[in-house]
């Protein structure tokens, strides 16, 4: 919205900083993090006073003494999508077609997971996985049909981009090829991120160096010499998607300030599944879906603990008659909970040093992604 004052630069010609995306880009994550601090605090109260906190301690770790986070309020997610929005649409290029998918695609999930999170609270059970699938599954079409509606994205989106080829590998996925392809990658995002959110600080702080990462791409992405001097797809206005990462980031870190151990609030459905579609939606629209795997490289492994764990479970049971486990239990940070309890140790005060290695390796993650952009 601030974008148009460039226009006055006439008048007084320091406006004319509004034109570039690196300075609306800073100022997105400033104005998301502050939002973020101001209200904060007051989500919070309002989420107590209404009771919307955690109900029952995770049955998944009933061994583990989990007490102190039952009533911690949940729905914090909404602190992301109010600031991260909010930001967006105050520092983007209004009407940019790429920020308007990335921006929908961020608040259905969140609306989704909204809608989890207060059936959870209400009758202590959410929506069911094939709901969940299905509303992915239909917001999956209708970005697929938006995308093929715009004469610049049409032919792009049906292409198969992988890590360190300078070219498509498959130059068209046809219309199922590139439905399941979108499918894949928005409700793999958006479920590992859901997954990954068990302990204080660690869903969200993973998260932001994922975006941070699809900033620096989302930038690369549209400015022309930088895409032809690394060889990735040039997307003719998708650098404005770095104003909304910005903007993510900034609600992120925000986020985090009452999100880190001891948590003050959880982000819940609300925030994972959003974060989740709004990271999927950037590396889909710049054509850097597959780079995900390498940069959501913390979710992944997550997301693959559970399913490793759950397969050989029911393997086992049907085999041997007896299911056995890979890890104490899944998904893989409660595991080294686990292991610490065994140990000895006090849980509580291993938490922080769980999350702050699974920080390490997601910026490292991270990183590697970035350095997938020259190896081609």
């Amino acid at each position: 919205m601030l974008y148009w004052l460039h226009e006055l630069s006439d008048l007084l010609s320091p406006l004319r900083i509004f034109r570039y995306i690196t300075f609306r880009t800073v100022m997105a994550a400033g104005t998301a993090f502050v939002l973020s601090l101001i209200i904060g605090p007051w989500l919070i109260r309002k989420l107590l006073a209404i009771h919307f906190g955690e109900q029952c301690e995770d049955k998944r770790v009933a061994r583990l003494d989990r007490s102190s986070k039952v009533g911690t309020p949940t729905m914090g997610g909404l602190m992301i999508l109010f600031t991260a929005t909010v930001a967006s649409v105050v520092w983007a290029v209004p009407g940019n077609f790429y920020v308007l998918c990335a921006v929908t695609t961020f608040l259905f999930m969140g609306l989704l997971g909204f809608i989890d999170d207060y059936l959870k609270v209400k009758r202590e059970k959410g929506l069911s996985p094939r709901v969940k699938l299905l509303g992915q599954g239909l917001w999956t079409a209708l970005l697929f049909f938006a995308l093929c509606s715009n004469e610049e994205t049409c032919l792009r989106t049906q292409q198969l981009m992988v890590p360190f080829f300078k070219d498509p590998v498959i130059a068209s996925m046809g219309i199922f090829g590139t439905l399941g392809f979108l499918f894949l990658v928005l409700v793999g995002s958006s479920n590992a991120v859901n997954l990954t959110d068990g302990l204080d600080g660690l869903a969200i702080g993973c998260s932001n160096s994922a975006v941070a990462a699809y900033l620096a791409m989302a930038y690369v992405a549209g400015h022309y010499v930088f895409a032809d001097y690394l060889q990735v797809p040039f997307v003719k206005g998708g650098g404005e998607l770095a104003v909304f990462c910005g903007a993510l980031l900034g609600a992120g870190l925000g986020f985090l300030w009452f999100n880190c151990h001891p948590a003050r609030v959880f982000m819940g459905d609300t925030g994972s599944l959003a974060i989740g579609g709004g990271i999927a939606a950037v590396a889909i629209l710049i054509k850097q879906g597959l780079v995900l795997i390498i940069v959501g490289g913390v979710f992944v492994v997550e997301a693959a603990s559970v399913l490793l764990q759950t397969t050989w479970y029911k393997f086992t049971r049907k085999r041997y008659g007896e299911g056995r486990r890979i890890f104490r239990c899944a998904p893989l940070h409660h595991h080294f909970e686990y292991l610490a309890e065994e140990r000895g140790t006090s849980v509580d005060a291993y938490e922080n040093r769980i999350t702050i290695r699974f920080w390490i390796f997601g910026i490292i993650f991270a990183l590697i992604g970035l350095a997938s952009l020259k190896i081609r």
